[in-house]
């Protein structure tokens, strides 16, 4: 027996201790684990367990819609998909990358440059990497559903607009939201998010953008929908009535077409902008979605461009529009007397130089005054006057009518036009003025620059004995009287509308005798409706139209002739400004064709369409009727719902197009 005891390997108690420790120590160490991950953590991983339950869909709201100033839509909404890639496992996105590029029809390099411009948001927040899904994509998406759970639909509402560019720069056109925009509107925006970029889109984005909701729903191991669980609905955008009156506006849009130019007509009493056309113009539709960075290239670089809005941002010479200003400028200076007359052999030499009158080699205009210099356009006449005003008397009325500074229309990136004086020559050329150069201003040629939506607010502000009314878009806003009225200094710097509401608009008046205001309107009434007059041709029976045209020079007669008569490019631009009635206008419309010669005849017979159609109106209001049928999606039907016909009592606007003389080829008037 003593051999086996003493056989007997036993453990040492030290090791059996030590043993005993570490299975202790060990069980302690799983026994924190499981505390940590039950009560530390529990609030973490319940999340992460959540979120491969539970998926947030947003819900995108719809923007307002855009109404004319009867109440007939304009601009709208259609339900479309947009495609969104989960990020929350992003080894499984990097994984199933090329699958989806090739899936979705994408550029996996341009699906790449997504997500790395994504990085810094949060895992769990979707993208937007297709804004228009296919059919094709929809099937794809389904049929994948097991292998590639990281696609959803989302459902939004795209913009719709009436198509051709109708209307295209007043209502401007909405696009994905960039980077700095979403780094500087404080978590407002998302990536795939769309706000405005131009036009009313973006002065009242505030306005139109609605609150997107969230539907939470219960997913399976393979992303597919089980269950829903809560849903915040989404608010629409705010719905916005316009000024624009789409019976004139279709008139103005159709005279213009294949036309470089453009047209706008004001209610001078309210301020209304009541037609709005730039042409040519992009389709709003092709960035209802996502501009290709091809097609964005192409229209910024073509030479005809169409992303400018020509009736707020063309800076043209105004020509013989601009003796308008002239004559008002004589008569309340009474430089020289308002009795002074001049005679026009068809030229006249000035300060060593000859200087031309537009009837030079036909005949001279004979002898002039101030009545007969605005109805037969007389460039003498106004020679005269300029030489013996100066430049800076010329300036400062220029500057009281409205010229030089932004009407303060409720549109971005109003240009001011120029109104050249001695100040502005030596602070920019660092030069002195010459006289010379104040013969060339007074016909509206030279360093004189306006756009389309200064002339029609200056004539109408004229007739209207010194009122001049802030123009707008957007239907009821209300006026305010200007602290500064009788200064002839404009009291809104063209800051326009602020971008979420329209603040008080700004009355401005200037003090314009009752006979300057009379002789003006009447030598202007004449340019229409007397024999001899420059715009006779257009004449409207029963209407008291009134208006001045212009002829600017593009480049000098003997430029031209050096560089080729013949060349479109070198054409004058044709400008002419009606209204009617003579005194407190109902309506001013304001019309520029480039390259389209003499002004009468260019652009004066769409002035007389755009006024006539407006007085047909005006006498079958009381009948009730309307002039237009108009298409719109309907955004409570199913995601695939077909276009709807709404049709009110209309009248069709070829039917109404009809009872207006269409605009015709006549020969060139002169002026």
């Amino acid at each position: 027996m003593s051999y086996w005891f003493r056989n007997d390997n036993r453990l040492p108690q030290e090791r059996l201790a030590a043993a005993s420790y570490v299975i202790v120590g060990m069980i302690t160490l799983l026994l924190l684990g499981f505390w940590k991950l039950q009560v530390i953590d529990s609030d973490k991983y319940g999340v992460m367990a959540e979120r491969n339950r539970v998926r947030s869909i947003p819900i995108i709201a719809p923007r307002g819609r855009m109404l004319d100033r009867d109440g007939r839509v304009l601009v709208d909404n259609y339900p479309s998909f947009s495609v969104l890639l989960l990020r929350d496992d992003m080894a499984a996105v990097e994984k199933n990358l090329p699958a989806i590029a090739d899936g979705l029809g994408l550029s996996l390099d341009d699906l790449k440059e997504q997500l790395s411009n994504t990085g810094a948001l949060p895992k769990f927040q979707p993208i937007v990497i297709k804004p228009e899904a296919t059919q094709g994509d929809v099937a794809f998406i389904e049929s994948h559903r097991a292998d590639i759970p990281l696609l959803e639909m989302l459902m939004v509402h795209r913009r719709r607009y009436l198509p051709g560019g109708f209307m295209a720069h007043a209502s401007g056109y909405v696009g994905e939201v960039s980077e700095q925009q979403i780094e500087a509107s404080n978590g407002k925006y998302r990536p795939g998010d769309v706000a405005g970029k131009s036009g009313l889109e973006r002065q009242y984005n505030d306005l139109l953008v609605g609150t997107d909701g969230m539907r939470r729903v219960i997913v399976n191991s393979i992303g597919k929908e089980v269950g829903r669980l809560t849903q915040q609905e989404a608010i629409p955008g705010k719905q916005i009535q316009l000024t624009i009156d789409y019976d004139l506006q279709q008139i103005a849009e159709e005279a213009l077409a294949g036309k470089k130019g453009a047209v706008v007509a004001l209610d001078p009493s309210s301020g209304e902008v009541l037609a709005f056309v730039s042409r040519p113009a992009p389709d709003p539709n092709d960035f209802a979605i996502r501009v290709s960075k091809e097609e964005w290239q192409r229209l910024n670089s073509d030479a005809d461009r169409p992303l400018l809005n020509r009736v707020t941002q063309a800076q043209l010479a105004p020509g013989s529009v601009f003796k308008i200003v002239m004559a008002t400028a004589m008569l309340e200076e009474k430089v020289p007397p308002e009795s002074y007359t001049s005679f026009c052999p068809g030229y006249a030499t000035f300060y060593g130089r000859q200087f031309k009158c537009w009837v030079y080699g036909k005949a001279g205009h004979g002898v002039m005054d101030v009545h007969n210099a605005i109805v037969h356009s007389c460039d003498v006449f106004f020679y005269n006057i300029g030489m013996r005003m100066g430049i800076d008397r010329i300036a400062k009325y220029a500057k009281m009518l409205g010229f030089g500074a932004k009407t303060g229309i409720d549109l971005p990136s109003e240009e001011p036009g120029l109104v050249p004086s001695e100040e502005w020559v030596q602070r920019v050329f660092h030069r002195k003025w010459y006289p010379g150069e104040t013969i060339s201003v007074s016909i509206g040629q030279g360093a004189v620059i306006v756009t389309p939506m200064q002339v029609a607010y200056m004539i109408g502000g004229l007739a209207s004995g010194g009122v001049f009314r802030q123009p707008h878009l957007l239907k009821d806003a209300q006026f305010q009287k200007s602290a500064g009225a009788g200064t002839g200094e404009p009291a809104n710097n063209g800051s326009g509308a602020s971008p979420a509401q329209v603040s008080l608009l700004r009355e401005r008046r200037v003090n314009i005798s009752e006979s300057t205001v009379e002789k003006v309107t009447q030598g202007m009434y004449g340019v229409v409706n007397e024999g001899g007059g420059t715009a006779a041709a257009i004449k409207l029976q029963g209407i008291e139209f009134c208006g001045k045209s212009g002829t600017a020079q593009v480049i000098g007669e003997n430029a031209k002739t050096r560089f080729g008569k013949g060349e479109k490019k070198f054409n004058n631009n044709a400008w002419f400004v009606g209204y009617a009635p003579r005194r407190d206008p109902e309506i001013v419309v304001a019309v520029l064709v480039e390259e389209g010669g003499h002004g009468a005849s260019a652009s004066g017979p769409i002035v007389r369409d755009i006024i006539k159609a407006y007085y047909d109106k005006k006498a079958k209001k009381g009948q009730g009727q309307t002039t237009v049928e108009l298409k719109r999606y309907d955004l409570d039907a199913a995601p695939k719902a077909q276009i709807v016909e709404r049709s009110k009592p209309t009248v069709k606007p070829e039917q109404a197009a009809a009872a207006v003389e269409p605009v015709s080829a006549k020969k060139p008037q002169p002026e």
